[in-house]
């Protein structure tokens, strides 16, 4: 069966993220580390990561990803924003270490109207110096991107130029299935998903990916919209993640599901879903 979580929230100490993910029965789950809207945090206390680890130890959940702050944007060319981005890249990676957590999630940002080119160079000089300072060997797993106006890491060949040029050499990469879905990279059928794990592959290699971020998706394919929907309810479809979830070359990946929470479904019923169709029978040939 394939290992299944969502997002937990950290509200009122952050191991009781671990409480909430046993409560919802997940197999593995991610957390923000600290407020994802602020740039200030407060430090962990010792007291609070042993905490935590301990429970996550007894809790047999795992692994554990951690996730940066919505504020951050490596690619930025606005001077404070990227500094700013850069210390919290080194802090996160700190904080993994600490939680002993071993991965920690990123999006790679907005070049802003600056190009893909300047975008680049600011993405690999952040993550250089950030593996600089924290000198540990937490994995920094880069998210695609649903290729929005100005985003960096939309197409594999983006993310491969973002890996190729790094020094740092503990990163892999993340997949999101509605930033896949949305960027163009079909799906939905056996051959599709069969050449969108082609073209990683060649361009990244598989032993990189370490992360599925399991999402359906309000827009269409190659639609742009970073909007993501309850598992099988969107664009992408029961079908579409019957595929996903029968595919050999992913079952073997922990699969963290980021859909919404409201009066149609709530996690508990998400991660059901989820794992229902991974049990059922993979169809060889589907029409959509």
């Amino acid at each position: 069966m394939v290992r299944v979580g969502v997002h937990v929230s950290i509200a009122g100490g952050i191991s009781n993220a671990v409480d909430r993910a046993a409560e919802r029965g997940c197999d593995v789950f991610q957390i923000f580390s600290r407020n994802p809207r602020r740039w200030r945090i407060k430090d962990l206390s010792p007291e609070d990561a042993e905490s935590f680890v301990l429970k996550l130890v007894r809790s047999g959940i795992g692994p554990v990803f951690d996730h940066m702050p919505y504020l951050s944007n490596l690619a930025s060319p606005k001077d404070g924003v990227y500094s700013n981005s850069v210390a919290t890249l080194t802090t996160e990676l700190l904080r993994c270490d600490q939680l002993h957590i071993p991965y920690l999630v990123t999006h790679m940002g907005s070049h802003l109207g600056a190009g893909k080119a300047a975008g680049l160079k600011r993405i690999v000089e952040a993550i250089n110096s950030a593996f600089s300072a924290a000198e540990n060997g937490v994995m920094l797993l880069l998210e695609n991107t649903a290729g929005t106006k100005n985003s960096m890491g939309g197409s594999f060949g983006d993310i491969a130029g973002i890996i190729d040029a790094l020094d740092a050499k503990w990163v892999g990469v993340c997949l999101d299935t509605c930033h896949l879905f949305a960027a163009g990279y079909e799906l939905r059928i056996p051959d599709g998903l069969d050449r969108t794990i082609d073209d990683f592959n060649s361009n990244i290699g598989l032993q990189k990916l370490k992360l599925v971020h399991l999402n359906d998706s309000k827009g269409g394919l190659g639609s742009g919209q970073d909007r993501h929907e309850h598992i099988g309810l969107g664009a992408i479809g029961e079908t579409g993640f019957k595929t996903i979830l029968g595919c050999e070359k992913l079952r073997a990946l922990p699969f963290i599901l980021e859909t919404p929470i409201d009066s149609m479904r709530d996690d508990l019923e998400n991660m059901s879903v989820a794992r229902e169709l991974a049990s059922q029978p993979k169809t060889s040939r589907i029409r959509i």
